[in-house]
């Protein structure tokens, strides 16, 4: 064998030698720079469960979360720690997406996550039997999930000003518990059919949205005592809204009402109404009153002057 070829080979000899102990340095520098990532992790977690923690407070019996006003884009997953909680309080923190995780809160009976910026629901909110109180106004959430049919204890959702919403799930019928929904400041066209299916609905806020008209069948929401549909675009009402007799607040200012219906008139139980900025198609002055103080309880476009406006609308068909 030549003085060359020796070298040659010792050469190699060398070369792979310190590759295999460059790619062991660098095999452990890896792992390192791993332990060290996952230990970041575990203070983080530490850091950010501590700080949760101290986010808990008891009131009224209750474990509660609140936070306000801090910046909290995710939650992390440490807060499965505070699994017994029951009330999660969480306004102005930026928000962005509701953790897929929520559905393991079983406790929870109040879930408020109000003026956040949270895009959509997750279907795992299905998983919340308990669960009461659902609030998820001011965001940007733009479609309603199936699933929250299955918060068989739900009493109370709202969902106004996310200002995209334009429907509802036929399935949200089986909340037979529900009696409050604020839907204001969306994109509804007509009043969900669902809602008509909801017997013990008692409270609906349907302001700011874009209905042209009620449907025939609004009586069929018989328990209704509270219906706000200030802002939208409402030309004329059905007489089956005298059917309504538990109603007794009903706001239709700023529409575009030319008439009041004459069924209106035996709606004994109404108590407010406000027909206020609407194009009526009769000029109706109200008679002084004899005292400041009933002029001061008057409403200019409120119960009296409905049934002033149907008894001279009467007059002039007669």
């Amino acid at each position: 064998m030549s003085e060359t070829a020796v070298c040659l080979g010792t050469f190699t000899a060398v070369k792979t030698l310190w590759e295999v102990r460059i790619h062991k340095i660098n095999e452990e520098l890896q792992k390192e720079k791993e332990f060290r990532q996952r230990l970041l992790l575990v203070w983080e977690e530490r850091a950010a469960l501590a700080k949760l923690k101290e986010r808990v407070i008891n009131e009224g019996g209750r474990a509660i979360l609140r936070i306000e006003e801090e910046e909290w884009k995710t939650l992390p997953s440490c807060l499965l720690k505070l699994i017994h909680l029951q009330e999660w309080q969480l306004h102005r923190t930026s928000l962005q997406k509701i953790p897929q995780f929520i559905g393991r809160f079983h406790s929870l009976v109040v879930l408020d996550l109000s003026r956040n910026s949270i895009e959509s629901v997750p279907k795992e909110i299905g998983q919340l039997t308990s669960l009461q109180e659902l609030l998820l106004s001011y965001n940007r959430i733009k479609s309603v999930p199936k699933e929250i049919s299955n918060c068989i204890s739900l009493e109370r959702l709202e969902l106004a000003v996310n200002r995209s919403i334009c429907d509802l799930p036929p399935q949200l019928s089986d909340l037979k518990k529900l009696s409050h929904l604020d839907l204001c400041m969306n994109q509804f066209a007509a009043i969900p059919s669902v809602l008509l299916n909801m017997p013990n609905l008692e409270w609906l806020d349907m302001g700011g949205n874009k209905l042209q008209e009620l449907p025939d069948t609004i009586d069929r929401m018989e328990n209704l005592h509270t219906l706000w549909l200030q802002r939208n675009e409402i030309n004329s009402l059905p007489d089956t809204i005298g059917n309504m007799k538990n109603l007794s607040t009903l706001v239709l200012s700023n529409n575009k009402l030319k008439n009041i219906p004459a069924c209106m008139k035996d709606m004994t139980n109404l108590r407010f109404v406000n027909f206020r900025d609407n194009p009526l198609e009769l000029e109706v002055t109200l008679p002084p009153c004899e005292n400041t103080d009933e002029e001061e309880q008057q409403e200019m476009f409120g119960i009296d002057f409905m049934h002033m406006y149907i008894q001279e609308s009467l007059k002039k068909t007669g």
